[in-house]
């Protein structure tokens, strides 16, 4: 059995993936997103005793959590908010609390259409590029951006196309791999 696609279970030397999802949002296959994000963190070297949040929210807790922390008005696709510094380990035996990846499906879904993607590829694209933010990786300036756009292009490619569709929540519905548009 492959243990990074059940919840609550953890591979030795890995931070563990814990999903919210209050209003279990349909078409959201949270085990799969989960596992995305677990691998994703492993193929870059982000391992130990530790935990990653990756919760599932309305437009309404969305827009709140927009407003409050970045100043802007409306629900946005994602965010992420950083605990510890992975730079910094935590002392032995003390979790690193790595921090929530928070996505909101509805509006992963509006902009699918215009991004040329499909509602499972959007929200794959969303976990790689919130976890790869909770890593120290940003798109503020263009050369940033580049970096980051590659960096989800690979996982995407390597853990969400390669598998088809089975195990990562959905391959992509034009054979291409989704980039983020930002």
């Amino acid at each position: 059995m492959d243990s990074s696609l059940v919840p609550g279970m953890q591979e030795p030397g890995a931070i563990e993936v814990v999903v919210g999802d209050a209003e279990g949002h349909p078409g959201v296959d949270r085990d799969a997103l989960a596992a995305l994000a677990a691998r994703v963190l492993d193929a870059e070297g982000a391992t130990g005793l530790g935990e990653l949040s990756l919760s599932f929210v309305s437009e309404a807790e969305m827009a709140a959590l927009n407003e409050r922390y970045r100043g802007k008005e409306g629900p946005t696709d994602v965010l992420s908010f950083s605990l510890d510094d992975p730079a910094y380990p935590a002392d032995p035996g003390v979790p690193l609390l790595l921090g929530d990846v928070v996505i909101c499906p509805s509006v992963a879904a509006a902009n699918a259409p215009a991004h040329g993607s499909s509602f499972e590829d959007e929200m794959a694209l969303l976990v790689v590029h919130g976890v790869l933010h909770l890593l120290g990786m940003d798109h503020e300036d263009s050369a940033e951006a580049e970096l980051m756009e590659g960096a989800e292009t690979r996982h995407l490619e390597q853990f969400f196309r390669s598998t088809g569709g089975r195990g990562v929540s959905g391959g992509s519905a034009n054979g291409d791999p989704p980039s983020r548009r930002r």
